[in-house]
């Protein structure tokens, strides 16, 4: 049986649990999650403001390009909403922002990138090939794998002070569920997938 999301209903019309799933949904939305963890890596990776301008570079072709290619296609009609809750409709943006890290992970060896960052951004693309790979036969949970792979990620570079980021992960993999965006099986696939790009990172770092 194909799964298929709900709708949400109206921000107005949400009961208070759903309201914040909504906005548990929306503030660590993936694009969110992504420019968060290139700006901390960035400013890790040298101390400086060099480092956030490494990290900003990184966003463009992570997430901003990426929100930019889904608001469009939501603003034609193509998309249901930002959050794409329907899975065929997910192949093309996620096709193209993956040609947009591609020519960022081009522009930022060429440019000598710090290697934390540099590694970041081709994890990054490794998750996204791989959520797309699975989201050609299934509709896993993209919020979930981003944030899996970002809590892994900021373990490996902050150590165990970060730890309590899991939290807000765990949160995140509520308000999916509240909001019948996916199922628990779905949720918990894309917090593991999170680790085909942390294994990256750890590796080319």
């Amino acid at each position: 049986m194909t799964f298929s999301p709900p709708a949400p209903p109206a921000f107005a019309q949400c009961t208070p649990r759903q309201k914040a799933a909504r906005i548990l949904t929306d503030a660590l939305a993936p694009a969110n999650l992504v420019v968060a963890l290139l700006l901390l890596v960035g400013w890790h990776a040298t101390g400086s403001w060099s480092g956030l301008g490494w990290g900003l570079l990184g966003a463009l072709f992570c997430g901003l390009v990426p929100v930019g290619i889904i608001m469009l296609g939501v603003r034609r009609g193509a998309l249901t909403d930002q959050h794409i809750r329907v899975r065929r409709q997910r192949m093309v943006p996620m096709a193209l922002s993956g040609v947009s890290v591609a020519a960022g992970i081009t522009l930022l060896y060429v440019l000598g990138a710090p290697a934390d960052v540099f590694a970041l951004v081709v994890a990054m693309l490794v998750g996204l090939a791989s959520s797309l790979l699975v989201t050609a036969g299934w509709q896993i949970s993209v919020h979930m794998s981003v944030a899996g792979g970002t809590v892994m990620i900021l373990l490996l570079v902050f150590g165990a002070p970060v730890l309590p980021a899991a939290l807000l992960a765990a949160a995140l993999g509520w308000s999916r569920l509240v909001l019948k965006a996916h199922t628990p099986a779905q949720v918990i696939a894309g917090t593991a997938l999170g680790g085909a790009a942390a294994l990256t990172f750890a590796l080319l770092r």
